[in-house]
C-alpha cells in the first residue's frame, strides 16, 4: 500500500465493525475519547492503551493485520480503544503543562473505566497496553483507582522502570535544555519537516548524524526522544509503509513527563512524582509497594531488543512473582523491540496469538 494513500488518524483499517465515539471529561477538565470497534457482541471486552505520543492509531493500521482486526477474527468481537492525555490525537502533549503519570492514573484510567461501564455493564474486561499506558495502568491497578480487570496484557514497561544509561542522561538533562534554552517545551518527530532554520529544524539536523540505520528524520527523531541511542523498534519488524509514515503514528511530547520518568528510573520502581501535591495525596507513594494488593493476572510483554525500558518487564515479572507467585507471566520476544510488537507488519503472525492465547485462558 503505497502511504501516501493512508489518511492521518483514519480508521479503514477495521472493517466489519460498527464504529462509534465516547467522549468523557476527567475531574480535572481534560476531554478525552473511547472509540468502539463492534463486530459482535461478546462476553469478553478488551479496551487498548497507547503510548505517549502515540494514539489509538497504532491498533488500527491498515497497511496490516492490525490488533483490533485480530481480535475481531479470534472471537472478541467488542473491542475499545482510549485516547488518553498522552494521545497524539489531543493537542496537550504540545502544551506547555505539568502533567505527570500520577495525573493519568488518578484521572483518566478511572474515568475511562467508568464510561466504559456505562455500556457494557459488568461484562469481564480485558486491558491491553503500552508503554508509558501500560505504566501508567500498572500504577492505576496498585492504587486501586481502577478495579474490576479481568487481565491486563502490559508491554515493554510496568511498575519497575529501567532505562539504558544515555537515556537516564537525557531524561534528567532534556527537560530544562528544552524548556529554558532551547525553548520548545516539547519534542516532535516532525521537525524534519520544519521550515529550514527553525529551532526544531536545527534539532533534527543534529540529531541526524548519530542514527545512521535509515535515511528517515521522523525515525531519528523517535530514536532520540525514546531510545537508549538505538531505534525504539527492529527496523526488520516494521512495514516499509509504517516507516515511511511515523510522523503520522506519533506526536510531540512534552518534556515534563520526562522527570516523572527520570524519578521512577532512579527510584527503581514506579513512584509518585510530588508527595507533596495533596490533589494526589490518596495515591501511593511506592507504587510498588502495593503489587501485593493487585489481584489482575498480568502478561508482561517485552521485545529482547528493547532499547527504551530494556529489560524493566523482566525484572518486574520477576518481583512480582516473589510477591503473587504464579499470578503473572512472561513472554520475550525474539528480535523484537520497544513499539514493534504492536505496530510489526508480522505482528499477527509473531505476537499477537500470544496475546490472544492469555486473554482465552483468563476468560474462562
Amino acid at each position: 500500500m503505497d502511504e501516501k494513500r493512508i489518511a492521518r488518524f483514519t480508521r479503514a483499517g477495521v472493517t466489519g465493525a460498527e464504529i462509534s465515539d465516547h467522549p468523557f471529561t476527567t475531574a480535572d477538565g481534560l476531554g478525552l475519547n473511547l472509540t468502539r470497534y463492534r463486530r459482535s457482541d461478546c462476553d469478553d471486552v478488551v479496551l487498548l492503551l497507547h503510548g505517549l505520543t502515540t494514539s489509538s492509531d497504532m491498533y488500527i493500521m491498515p497497511e496490516h493485520t492490525n490488533l483490533v482486526s485480530f481480535l475481531h477474527d479470534t472471537g472478541f468481537g467488542d473491542v475499545w480503544t482510549l485516547d488518553f492525555r498522552m494521545s497524539g490525537r489531543f493537542p496537550y502533549n504540545a502544551e506547555t503543562h505539568r502533567h505527570d503519570l500520577d495525573d493519568v492514573a488518578l484521572y483518566d484510567h478511572p474515568a475511562a473505566l467508568a464510561e466504559l461501564r456505562r455500556h457494557i455493564g459488568d461484562r469481564r474486561l480485558h486491558v491491553i497496553a503500552h508503554c508509558l499506558g501500560s505504566l501508567s495502568f500498572s500504577m492505576a491497578l496498585a492504587a486501586g483507582t481502577v478495579t474490576g480487570v479481568t487481565s491486563f496484557v502490559a508491554n515493554s514497561v510496568a511498575l519497575v522502570p529501567r532505562t539504558p544509561t544515555w537515556s537516564r542522561i537525557k531524561l534528567g538533562f532534556g527537560p530544562p535544555l528544552m524548556e529554558y534554552l532551547l525553548g520548545p517545551c516539547q519534542l516532535d518527530p516532525r521537525y524534519g519537516q520544519a521550515p529550514v532554520l527553525t529551532r526544531g529544524w536545527m534539532i533534527s539536523k543534529a540529531i541526524a548524524p548519530f542514527h545512521r540505520e535509515c535515511d528517515e528524520p521522523a525515525c531519528h527523531m523517535l530514536s532520540f526522544m525514546w531510545g537508549g541511542g538505538k531505534p525504539i523498534f527492529s527496523h526488520e519488524k516494521i512495514s516499509p509503509v509504517t516507516h515511511a509514515r511515523l510522523a503520522d503514528l506519533f506526536g510531540a511530547c512534552n518534556v515534563h513527563y520526562y522527570r516523572h520518568v527520570r524519578a521512577m528510573v532512579e527510584a527503581g520502581r514506579a513512584v509518585k512524582f510530588d508527595r507533596r501535591d495533596p490533589a494526589h495525596a490518596d495515591l501511593p507513594d511506592d507504587y510498588l509497594a502495593c503489587a501485593s494488593k493487585v489481584t489482575t493476572p498480568i502478561l508482561f510483554l517485552t521485545g529482547d531488543r528493547n532499547h527504551v525500558f530494556t529489560d524493566s518487564n523482566i525484572v518486574c515479572h520477576r518481583t512480582l512473582e516473589r510477591v503473587n507467585p504464579g499470578l503473572h507471566e512472561l513472554e520475550v520476544l525474539p528480535g523484537y523491540g520497544h513499539q514493534d510488537p504492536f505496530m510489526g507488519a508480522n505482528s499477527d503472525a509473531e505476537v499477537f496469538p500470544r496475546v490472544v492465547d492469555f486473554l482465552k485462558r483468563k476468560a474462562g
